[in-house]
């Protein structure tokens, strides 16, 4: 078929605007991620010149690989399907429901994500473990089991369902739900029949991060499990920390690396084929008072699940800060009498926001031009494949990653090792695909016979996206923003290794102070784990204030 005059140009305008948009993302995760962990494979598999490929083979016959494979898959699954269950009523409540205090605690459900992950671990060893809450109360422990660690994975992950799940939620027009239950639908056909297929998209995204996080989950095994349990993250943190053995780390690399782009190209097979236009409305005017019984009893079971399962942790973290009299854990950090740093504790609080505002700003640039381009529909293979490469960050060992970093990024002109931009370049490399993941629900449901029409009327591509994109997409950009700056707060595993010793941000300040024996020192981890909370919330929650000025929202 012929094209007129006016349509060949918008083709050539959109080809142009697709590579452009691409551009960037793509050598970002070049340099920053595939080099790096290219380079950690090889110092482990290349001995001489020469690759020893036979080493793959021979790991995998070995009955404990195995075991650490099966257990890391199965958890994963498992939690990934908990913390659905657990988070979704909350989805729901906090984008349907108006009730006081609403801003601060959606603020306040987001920190468990944030804190490192020794830190959940210890507090809820704290709980679960000898001495703890259950065990004074009831005699109970869960400590060396699978609940414990199960029940830790529910509290770091709620906040992604609920952000990610919610935040489509709350611009869905309730009126064709109330529609379908006008035409004799129930309350719950109607949700399954209407709502659900429109959530889909952003409950599978959700249930993808839950599961990479879970299926890389590090600090929460280590410390909950014990000896008794092992992933494939805490497996290659032993064979390169205590074992020195490069070659195994290597092979358990390149499996977590291959079982996670198997997952990531299902996951976008399957988001591919239920896309579809949404009719999307002011988050403001979609949320309202509870009414009758049902509705007050699920808003009720919602906050109690919130402070007996995200609260309660959290307390016991303020409560061992204070046991020593006068605030002393407190005053302590503004020394470095202890040897354990460089610099006195306090200064990691200033180093942390400041690598946090530049990896924010990082991976909203580049999130935000990849979820564009993934949402054009000229879209080609390879821009639909890089959907998925673009996840691989948060299923690929951040230790392999932090690894990398110190091998590859050590020769002009790629000399960075004394930069300070390291540290937010390897944060923003798991905060990228919070933002694509983010955005991307919203941005798909955009109808793209709009953006067509703003095109063929002569608007190029970037006024396309400033006139008809982000008046609909800014809610989306904004949690976006909040999930970078918070996963940026709390990123450990690759920020460990690179992190300067007179420049460590929190998470690496505490996973210090807590590998050192002595209460004193335990109890600064604490007080410096009170203290990221603290500031975790409070940005939170001047990005609410943001974020419902913009859309008029309570």
């Amino acid at each position: 078929m012929d094209l007129t005059r006016p349509e060949v140009a918008v083709r050539r305008r959109g080809a142009a605007a697709r590579f452009g948009l691409l551009a960037a993302p793509v050598a970002f995760f070049a340099v920053f991620f595939a080099y790096p962990v290219a380079a950690i494979v090889a110092r482990g598999l290349k001995v001489d010149g020469v690759w020893h490929l036979g080493r793959i083979g021979e790991v995998l016959a070995q009955s404990d690989v195995r075991h650490v494979l099966w257990f890391t898959t199965w958890q994963a699954l498992v939690s990934t399907a908990l913390t659905l269950i657990v988070a979704l009523p909350g989805a729901y409540v906090f984008a349907r429901f108006d009730f006081p205090g609403k801003q601060v605690l959606r603020a306040v459900v987001t920190v468990p994500f944030v804190l490192p992950t020794v830190v959940v671990g210890t507090a809820f060893l704290a709980l679960v473990g000898r001495g703890g809450l259950l065990d004074e109360l009831w005699g109970v422990r869960l400590d060396t089991t699978v609940w414990a660690i199960l029940l830790a994975h529910v509290f770091f992950n709620y906040a992604v369902v609920l952000r990610t799940v919610g935040g489509l939620w709350a611009q869905l027009d309730p009126r064709q739900e109330e529609a379908a239950r006008m035409l004799g639908a129930s309350p719950l056909k109607a949700w399954r029949r209407v709502t659900l297929p429109a959530l889909a998209p952003a409950v599978a995204a959700a249930a993808l991060m839950v599961f990479l996080f879970t299926f890389t989950s590090f600090g929460v095994v280590q410390i909950l499990g014990g000896p008794t349990f092992s992933t494939l993250e805490v497996e290659i943190y032993r064979q390169t920390s205590e074992i020195f053995d490069l070659s195994t780390a290597a092979v358990l690399t390149l499996i977590q690396f291959v079982a996670v782009g198997a997952i990531l190209a299902l996951h976008a097979w399957t988001v591919r084929r239920r896309e579809t236009a949404l009719r999307l409305v002011d988050a403001a005017g979609t949320a309202r008072r509870p009414r009758g019984a049902g509705q007050w009893t699920l808003l009720a079971g919602v906050l109690v699940t919130v402070v007996v399962l995200l609260l309660l942790p959290l307390a016991v973290l303020v409560q061992r800060s204070l046991d020593a009299p006068g605030f002393g854990y407190y005053r302590a950090l503004t020394s470095d009498d202890g040897g354990v740093f460089l610099v006195p504790p306090i200064e990691a609080i200033g180093n942390s926001l400041s690598y946090a505002v530049a990896a924010t700003a990082i991976a909203v640039v580049i999130g935000s031009l990849a979820a564009v381009a993934l949402t054009r529909r000229d879209a080609g293979r390879f821009v639909r494949g890089f959907d998925a490469l673009l996840m691989l960050p948060l299923g690929v060992s951040a230790v392999t990653v932090g690894f990398g970093f110190l091998i590859a990024l050590d020769e002009p002109p790629l000399d960075l090792r004394s930069s300070w931009i390291l540290v937010p370049l390897a944060q923003a490399l798991v905060g990228v695909p919070f933002v694509v993941r983010t955005m991307l629900p919203v941005l798909r449901a955009v109808d793209v016979r709009l953006r067509e029409a703003a095109s063929v009327l002569g608007a190029s591509p970037s006024r396309v996206w400033r006139e008809v994109d982000l008046p609909m997409v800014r809610r989306a950009l904004l949690i976006a923003a909040g999930f970078a700056f918070a996963v940026s707060l709390g990123e450990f595993g690759a920020t460990v290794f690179i992190a300067r010793p007179d420049n460590p941000t929190l998470p690496v300040a505490v996973a210090r102070l807590l590998g050192r024996p002595g209460d004193l020192n335990y109890g600064q981890a604490m007080a410096l784990s009170t203290i990221l909370m603290v500031v975790c919330a409070v940005a939170l929650l001047v990005l609410e204030r943001l974020r419902t000025d913009r859309t008029g929202e309570f």
